[in-house]
């Protein structure tokens, strides 16, 4: 099965149409343009992230990465060849690649390094405080005063 239909989703949300689009795009892509070059996720802590690319043969000019609103792209360049190289087997690949990675809100880049052949891309969640929980205190107070729109009883002794 291919195909989410999503529609009763969106008759009581707002706000999650790009939902359905990265689903239905994420079900158009194949298996093998994930291939190249090896990538891991990690969770590092509560509200850390790493991605780490395999990327053997870059150098640091050599790649680029743009976090563009909630989208990261890390991209390589192949390099020209040098000289006339015969090679017998060829199996480290070099060919340029651009891979994109859809973050979730609040999700910042807050660093890239390449030691020994892998790009390390550290991402870290920052939630505003506005938009934290936060308990409210319960202040113990008398209950406020309500005014009685009924007219006051009629003074019967008076009347008579």
């Amino acid at each position: 099965m291919r195909t989410f239909d999503l529609s009763p989703l969106f008759r009581s949300t707002v706000g999650f149409d790009h939902l359905g689009r990265m689903l239905d795009s994420a079900a158009r892509l194949d298996d093998a343009a994930f291939a190249y070059p090896p990538y891991n996720i990690e969770k590092m802590g509560e509200d850390h992230y790493r991605i780490t690319m395999a990327v053997a043969g870059f150098s640091e000019a050599d790649l680029d990465v743009t976090a563009h609103g909630p989208t990261l792209t890390i991209a390589g360049r192949a390099r020209k060849e040098e000289g006339n190289a015969q090679y017998l087997h060829r199996g480290i690949a070099g060919r340029s690649f651009e891979r994109r990675f859809e973050m979730a809100d609040f999700i910042r880049v807050a660093s890239a390094s390449l030691v020994n052949g892998l790009l390390h891309v550290d991402l870290v969640r920052e939630v505003p405080e506005a938009l934290k929980p936060r308990s409210i205190r319960i202040e113990a107070k008398a209950p406020p005063a309500i005014l009685d729109a009924a007219p006051a009883p009629a003074d019967t002794e008076k009347a008579a």
